[in-house]
């Protein structure tokens, strides 16, 4: 190994990158009987918590492309899970809401979701998850933005 390559047995970021990856498969499992993708649960999430969200909004907070989100608000939206304006109230923004049969799913995936995060943070000392949070967040704000 020379000095340039990185030591991936003692990378911090080849860790996280393990451990998202794990996180995300283990997801995916957890959802998919649901009939949502990662994506999908994150845009019910985010409305969930902080209805009227915008595309361009969701898309940054589920870490997706514009256009991936355009996508998946359509599909879920055929679905009867989110209801959108036909024309924007202010702007172009169109604001997204939850229907009713999008929040008993969400329902039913934030248990799942938290089943996995439950899973995954076993494995840590008692009281190190928190330390954890912070210390990935760290980690992200050093970094800069990420949209």
């Amino acid at each position: 190994m020379t000095q340039e390559q990185v030591d991936l047995d003692s990378s911090v970021g080849y860790a996280l990158k393990q451990a998202a990856a794990a996180l995300r498969g283990a997801m995916d499992s957890a959802l998919r009987p649901l009939g949502l993708s990662v994506p999908q649960y994150a845009c019910l999430e985010l409305l969930g918590q902080r209805p009227g969200l915008s595309a361009a909004e969701l898309a940054r907070g589920a870490f997706v492309t514009r256009q991936s989100m355009h996508t998946v608000l359509q599909g879920l939206q055929d679905r009867g899970l989110l209801a959108r304006p036909a024309a924007a109230p202010h702007g172009r923004a169109l604001p997204t809401q939850l229907t009713d049969e999008g929040a008993r799913l969400l329902t039913q995936a934030s248990r799942a979701v938290a089943a996995v995060e439950a899973r995954m943070i076993a494995a840590l000392p008692t009281g190190h998850a928190e330390r954890l949070r912070r210390d990935l967040t760290a980690c992200a704000d050093a970094l800069g933005p990420t949209n």
